[in-house]
């Protein structure tokens, strides 16, 4: 599997605390089947987290990576950001200080989680106007996705990607985040899972548990493409495999899910 949202690089946000916490989180992910994770610290939030691609952000991923290949060999670490949207944001991108996923023009970017919806879109907008292409992290957890999970459709369809975290098909994050991901999936509006794990201990990089929990309802084809092949491609900076999008007007009548692609 592919771990693309991690926050494995020590010291930079509220992620790891230590070069000890990536070694164990790195050690836990390639136990339970994972062998390549991207590195993607809190970016551009204000007031806490500033991580903006510069010398500070290139040492400790240099360093990570350097510690990693010798301790636990068979995890690939690459480099990216987890990018608080704001008005800054476009011009931050075209002045290079903002790391997309391992130097593809996939940007990592989140909100805040009560964020107004036409703000969201609007940034959105801009970014893709930049010519970086807009990967929206843990979709399924923000108030108004959840109120309204359609806004999600209408995302895929102007060509923006979706990322869930697996913890949240788990029910690790609420009742609301739950049934989002679930109906999220169901219709075929996911592009990737992944772990936003944060430590070895709480929100960890084990990507196996949720993979084995979906699939008890969902084809492995299915899943193979949210845990792996997506985010290759993303990586390599590919298309990602899309899926005819259900609108949430169409009822579901099964679970399985490997529908025909868009």
């Amino acid at each position: 599997m592919i771990d693309i949202h991690t926050h494995i690089l020590p010291g930079l946000d509220d992620g790891a605390a230590d070069i000890y916490d990536s070694i164990e989180m790195a050690s836990l992910a390639y136990r339970n089947g994972t062998n390549v994770i991207v590195a993607t610290p809190h970016c551009n939030i204000p007031g806490m987290y500033d991580n903006y691609f510069g010398n500070e952000y290139c040492r400790t991923f240099l360093k990570t990576k350097e510690i990693l290949q010798r301790e636990e060999p068979g995890i690939t670490i690459l480099a990216g950001m987890e990018v608080f949207a704001t008005e800054e944001l476009p011009r931050l991108l075209t002045e290079g200080q903002i790391f997309p996923v391992n130097r593809t023009r996939y940007v990592l970017m989140e909100f805040d989680f009560g964020e107004d919806p036409g703000f969201a879109d609007r940034i959105l907008r801009k970014v893709k106007e930049v010519r970086a292409i807009p990967m929206i992290a843990h979709v399924e957890r923000y108030a108004f996705v959840q109120d309204d999970p359609a806004i999600v459709y209408r995302w895929k369809r102007r060509g923006y990607e979706i990322q869930v975290n697996k913890g949240s098909f788990l029910g690790k994050f609420g009742r609301g985040a739950q049934k989002t991901a679930f109906d999220l999936l169901n219709h075929n509006l996911v592009t990737v899972i992944a772990s936003d794990a944060h430590s070895p201990e709480r929100r960890t990089t084990c990507m196996a548990d949720a993979y084995e929990y979906l699939r008890e309802e969902y084809a492995e084809e299915y899943l193979d493409i949210l845990f792996e092949k997506n985010p290759r491609n993303i990586c390599n900076g590919v298309k990602p495999i899309q899926f005819r999008r259900i609108p949430f007007e169409e009822t579901i009548t099964g679970r399985s899910m490997y529908s025909e692609k868009a």
